[in-house]
């Protein structure tokens, strides 16, 4: 077959999938887009500490900057960030244990249980070091690595997150969550969380992202939801870490962010030595989505000054 006749032939079927996620979109069969979706990006699996692991990567230049998604969404959030790095850096996005297409871990997860496994993770993709870019439920990922595989951890990123740990009141939320996605499915965390992870600027001019973000959610495992909602719930309070900080750090924070406002980025990036502070405007929780123009441009200056030393 010619060269020709291959590129008309892939063109003939992507063509044919993506009408097929047209129907399923309309059919609201979000696992199956979830999946379609996922084979069109080229997502890749791997085995590691005996959890399969769904993750994307795109080829640059070292270091390597992992993606770290927020709750309850997965990989897919990260898209328009590794298409801005592809050649510039070698990113990994990643499906966090029970998210996505990645399994459950083995036994009841706690935050460092997840850090664990996810040094793990790098280790079977034969990454030492890498800048660890977490938002939200991402970033209390990235302080538990940080506790625990301090060595691993080149650089931070911590968009739209915060250090301190749960009040008694949102602990008890999370909780109220894990009741309610035991008898709801996952349809609880997407009517929990859907009205407050966008800002009103995107709610405004964007609806469809409101579209995407919904698909991910409902394409979740509940009881992958639910494990990490405890999680989240039990973590420890990391403010004491931020003093510590000794490797470049970035702190990111959408204007509109009403989960974790910018007060708390502010007090955070103040906390950590040498910490660089971004306002995203016309963004809320998800900065890195609902403006990724901006995100981007502030993540490639990081990653610029950290090959640069500076």
């Amino acid at each position: 077959m010619t060269n020709g006749s291959l590129a008309r032939s892939y063109l003939n079927k992507a063509s044919a999938r993506l009408r097929a996620l047209d129907v399923l979109m309309e059919q609201k069969d979000y696992s199956d887009v979830v999946r379609e979706a996922q084979e069109l990006r080229g997502d890749r699996e791997i085995l590691a500490r005996g959890t399969r692991w769904s993750y994307r990567e795109v080829e640059g230049d070292e270091p390597v900057a992992v993606f770290l998604h927020a709750f309850p969404l997965q990989k897919a959030m990260w898209e328009p960030v590794l298409e801005a790095l592809e050649g510039r850096a070698r990113a990994v996005a990643l499906d966090l244990p029970g998210f996505g297409s990645s399994a459950s871990l083995p036994a009841e997860p706690t935050m460092d249980a997840y850090a664990d496994a996810t040094a793990g993770f790098l280790d079977a993709l034969g990454i030492g070091q890498a800048i660890l870019c977490g938002l939200s439920m991402g970033g209390y990922l990235a302080f538990a690595l940080w506790r625990r595989h301090r060595e691993r951890v080149a650089g931070l990123v911590l968009a739209d997150t915060r250090a301190g740990a749960d009040t008694a009141q949102a602990r008890q939320g999370r909780y109220d969550l894990v009741a309610r996605l035991e008898l709801q499915g996952a349809r609880a965390a997407a009517e929990q969380f859907l009205p407050n992870l966008v800002g009103p600027t995107t709610r405004g001019r964007r609806p469809e992202l409101l579209e995407h973000l919904e698909g991910w959610i409902l394409a979740n495992s509940p009881q992958g939801m639910a494990a990490a909602a405890r999680a989240m719930a039990e973590r420890p309070d990391s403010t004491d870490l931020l003093a510590g900080i000794d490797v470049p750090a970035l702190v990111v924070v959408g204007e509109e962010d009403g989960l974790t406002p910018p007060e708390e980025a502010e007090r955070m990036a103040g906390a950590i030595p040498g910490a660089t502070l971004a306002r995203i405007p016309q963004a809320g929780h998800l900065s890195a989505l609902e403006q990724p123009g901006p995100f981007n441009s502030v993540l490639i200056g990081f990653l610029d000054r950290f090959r640069a030393g500076g």
